[in-house]
């Protein structure tokens, strides 16, 4: 299966945008030749998960040798669709999920280079049509689990103040027993278990349906530091913060795994479920735990790095085989993903965490952005395939709308494409003209056409737009420097072109994406 590009203007696109047919509900061709019911939704997202850290890729696309296995994540991707150009919303973590979310681009929100405090206004409005409210609309039952990173409300002790001031060190002032606006359960998702900061830190606490939730029962808030910390490990780089006495960095996989899996047992066929579950895997610190069900994980790889991506891979093994012994495996869609591209060479401790692709995490080149993506459906998807598509990860918010039924208005998952025609094999999908995509805290941004990719370097004001770099993908996908295109006098007419083009996509507010 291999589809490309249209190439056009803005305005053509946009008319070829309005012939294409609106999907409101799956129109799909199964091995019956018979409408499934409603699948089951779960969507994994793993965080600072790079192509280079799926031993899948490595062994299979580009013939290397893996360094570790992770056999889960294999046999969904040689059983389902491996997304060979896909792509996080932005090179970091939190601007990702905010359009994971809503299927928006980042420059959307309130926050557009993310929002990266616990305590910051959450970047959703009341219009957005979040996976959950769409899941809660459409008669889903909804949880979230996992790293959430969006920001929330929490009172101050004093009175109804809401506290947005500093994130890290000591906060007595802070009211931490609830959330009270901005966390999970505010935008859709009937059950939630969330970890504001996922296991990075400056907090290190867990929240049950808003509510704090007690590691043990002696557990107490406290600031953990090296010196309150169960091991000095624990506390990154992120600094010292408030948290749960007793948090353990090596068993928060554990807690938030069993989680979902309690979840899916508590299921039943009356009712389809969608689950998002965040897992915080393998972002720093890195301190995997000794075993994870009976599995060796620390010491199992040549590096800690790498224990901690075994231990992701067990912790969706988990899902999973509870997703079988419920007998929801063949009609559950799953679908896999990163929310940045895989951590720096030296960050990896010398592993390519992205693969063939140029830098990692936090970079406008693609090894910042290009992401694992995968689509298992057993049902509808009866054999391995990789799509050669590109396509973004908020476009995950698109296909469960049309899976489901959901009918967006014209404001709402405004640059997200549902994926669904791609999953008979068959049909075409009305592909993308362009792709806007995001870099990280050097402020650069990028405009993807066809194989062209303008890097532009802009400021956290959006005072100053200009490009540097410019990169035919086709004849240098690794993004040499030698063959950046951006003085050339042959392509700068190209690289102005594309620079207005974005502007004016940007200023614009339109739609990049057909209306379901």
């Amino acid at each position: 299966m291999k589809y490309h590009y249209s190439i056009g203007t803005i305005i053509p696109c946009l008319i070829a945008s309005l012939s294409q047919p609106v999907l409101s509900k799956p129109h799909l061709a199964s091995s019956s030749n018979q409408q499934p019911e409603r699948p089951n939704i779960v969507l994994i997202m793993a965080d600072d998960l790079g192509l280079g850290d799926v031993s899948y890729y490595t062994r299979d696309l580009i013939n290397g040798k893996p360094l570790f296995e992770t056999p889960t994540l294999d046999q969904l991707s040689q059983q389902g669709l491996w997304f060979s150009d896909a792509h996080a919303t932005t090179a970091l973590c939190s601007p990702t999920r905010y359009g994971m979310m809503t299927g928006n681009s980042t420059y959307r929100s309130n926050a557009p280079w993310g929002t990266w405090s616990m305590y910051k206004e959450s970047p959703f409005k009341k219009t957005d049509a979040t996976i959950g409210r769409i899941g809660q609309t459409q008669g889903y039952n909804t949880g979230f689990i996992g790293k959430w990173h969006l920001g929330g409300d929490y009172k101050t002790k004093e009175g109804s103040t809401i506290y947005r001031g500093e994130k890290r060190g000591y906060l007595p002032k802070v009211d931490l027993s609830q959330i009270v606006g901005g966390g999970p359960e505010h935008v859709g998702f009937e059950y939630s278990f969330m970890l504001p900061d996922g296991i990075q830190g400056p907090n290190y606490m867990a929240f049950e349906n808003s509510k704090w939730y007690p590691l043990t029962e002696n557990s107490k808030v406290i600031l953990i530091d090296e010196s309150s910390a169960v091991v000095p490990e624990i506390v990154s780089s992120k600094g010292p913060g408030m948290g749960d006495s007793a948090w353990d960095t090596r068993k928060m996989g554990d807690i938030i795994s069993q989680k979902a899996v309690d979840y899916i047992h508590r299921q039943n066929n009356k009712k389809p479920f969608l689950l998002y579950y965040a897992s915080p895997m393998p972002h720093l610190p890195h301190i995997p735990p000794a075993t994870f069900d009976g599995v060796k994980v620390k010491g199992s790889t040549p590096t800690a790095h790498l224990d901690m991506i075994v231990e992701l891979d067990l912790q969706i093994a988990r899902i999973v085989k509870a997703l079988k012994a419920k007998g929801m495996y063949d009609n559950t869609l799953l679908m896999i993903t990163s929310d940045n591209g895989g951590l720096l060479f030296s960050q990896a401790s010398g592993h390519r965490a992205s693969g063939e692709y140029r830098d990692g995490k936090n970079s406008a080149y693609e090894g910042g952005h290009r992401v694992p993506f995968i689509i298992h459906w057993p049902e509808m998807i009866s054999k391995g395939e990789i799509v050669n598509e590109p396509i973004m990860a908020h476009d995950v918010v698109a296909t469960i709308a049309a899976v489901t039924g959901f009918e967006a208005n014209e404001n709402q998952m405004m640059d997200s494409m549902n994926l669904l025609p791609l999953f008979d094999g068959k049909t075409e999908l009305a592909s993308r003209e362009f792709m806007l995509q995001q870099g990280g805290t050097d402020f650069q941004v990028v405009l993807r056409k066809e194989q062209w990719k303008l890097i532009i370097k802009t400021n956290r004001n959006l005072t100053d737009w200009k490009p540097v770099a410019l990169f035919d993908l086709d004849a240098n996908k690794e993004e040499h420097e030698q063959k950046n295109l951006i003085n050339n006098q042959e392509f700068k007419v190209l690289a102005e072109n594309m620079l207005a083009q974005y502007l004016n996509i940007r200023s614009s507010g339109m739609r990049t994406t057909p209306l379901l």
